[in-house]
């Protein structure tokens, strides 16, 4: 059995706002990156916009992967998340803004770099202030609330991009207010119930027994691995999924693929929250992550054998939601795991690797099979990586 814990639950309050607020964060991100970013590189590097994009890519992911690893370390150190989270939320808006000041590339690299430093500094610390506040028995639904972050970062780009609302520079400033209305309301009015059996400075009596049941370092090994495995599959399958719909319906454009993605995205949410509370109720946080995985990879298997765009679209929707479900939930479970709670911030940094790695990882592997073997070698080899990660999860360990 797990050693007692209080029963002391987090208030309904927090956890709705704390979603709300990494909602924000990935308002943050998403549109930028996805819709603003590329238009400027073209206005800048006409001759060439892909490269351009390549290489501010990959130094944004170097920076952003550094930069959330210290900022949740300084987090730790200083016993302070909120001060982090209102700077970063400060600088990172202020350099949002400023993108349409850059005269050319080289500059918009630059300001790039430092903007993912500023992000961070504000998305660390968010991420480890939930492990500080929602007691295990509440991450399964804290799981759930998550999975509201990527649909409602899909949304808002979606809203400034529709013809006539903004221009370029005034689409900057409304992903900047829209970030600030999601994430000041946690910080100013979340007011958590202070769980200090979460935070390690409880009493002797408390501490021993959290020793007693912390998790093997294995499980927490397997856990970032598996996230790994599917992080990859899942930018994988962000990045060209437009493209493998065309070569099998050259009629099915954008719009048509950006349905299917809001479609998976809002089903996803009952989906995760339905997992979510069920994990809570039966304290098995694992089970969850590898029946996710384990749909995942059927769903590539089917995309592979896919021959007709419904094979196709049935294919991408079951993977779609599983592994929605997969990331919301792994996200907050996380957090149960982890070893130290003085050191949670700078953990959190290491698993946030499972997030900007895969960008580094998926162009090699798309080069590698899809010109000689086409997309269904790519889903084959997705769907065995997304194998693997159900099968780390099925064997790890835990106290229970």
């Amino acid at each position: 059995m797990q050693p007692s814990q209080p029963q002391v639950a987090q208030t309904e309050r927090f956890l709705w706002l704390y979603a709300l607020a990494v909602a924000g964060g990935a308002v943050a991100y998403v549109p930028f990156l996805t819709l603003l970013l590329p238009v400027r590189v073209g206005e800048l590097e006409a001759t060439d916009t892909i490269g351009a994009l390549a290489y501010i890519a990959f130094a944004g992911a170097i920076s952003a992967s550094i930069s959330n690893i210290l900022f949740g370390w300084l987090s730790d150190l200083t016993r302070s998340r909120r001060g982090w989270i209102l700077a970063g939320l400060a600088l990172s808006s202020v350099l949002l803004i400023g993108v349409r000041a850059t005269d050319d590339a080289a500059q918009l690299l630059g300001l790039i770099v430092v903007w993912q430093i500023g992000l961070n500094m504000m998305l660390a610390p968010l991420a480890a202030w939930a492990g500080d506040c929602v007691p295990d028995r509440q991450k399964g639904k804290l799981g759930g609330l998550l999975a509201f972050a990527p649909a409602l970062g899909a949304l808002s780009g979606a809203l400034i991009t529709i013809p006539g609302v903004a221009d370029a520079d005034t689409r900057l400033v409304l992903v900047a207010l829209i970030v600030a209305g999601c994430v000041l309301p946690v910080v100013l009015f979340g007011k958590p119930v202070p769980m200090p059996h979460l935070m390690g400075s409880a009493d002797a009596a408390t501490d021993t027994a959290q020793d007693a049941g912390r998790q093997p370092r294995t499980t927490v090994a397997r856990m970032w691995l598996a996230r790994l495995l599917v992080q990859i599959a899942e930018a994988a399958l962000f990045a060209y999924l437009l493209i493998w719909f065309a070569t099998i319906d050259p009629d099915f454009g954008d719009n048509r693929t950006a349905t299917v993605f809001t479609v998976v995205l809002a089903l996803s949410i009952p989906l995760a929250m339905l997992a979510g509370r069920w994990s809570d109720r039966n304290d098995r946080p694992l089970l969850p992550l590898s029946i996710g995985s384990g749909i995942g990879a059927v769903g590539l298997v089917v995309m592979g054998l896919a021959d007709t765009l419904t094979s196709a679209i049935v294919g991408y929707v079951v993977f779609g939601l599983a592994t929605s479900v997969f990331l919301a939930l792994h996200t907050s479970q996380t957090l149960r795991f982890l070893p130290k709670p003085a050191t949670r911030g700078r953990d959190l940094g290491i698993f946030n690797l499972t997030n900007t790695v895969p960008s580094l990882i998926m162009p090699w592997l798309i080069v590698a099979l899809v010109p000689l073997f086409g997309f269904e070698a790519l889903f084959f080899v997705l769907a065995a990586l997304a194998a693997i990660a159900m099968l780390l999860l099925v064997t790890a360990k835990r106290h229970i």
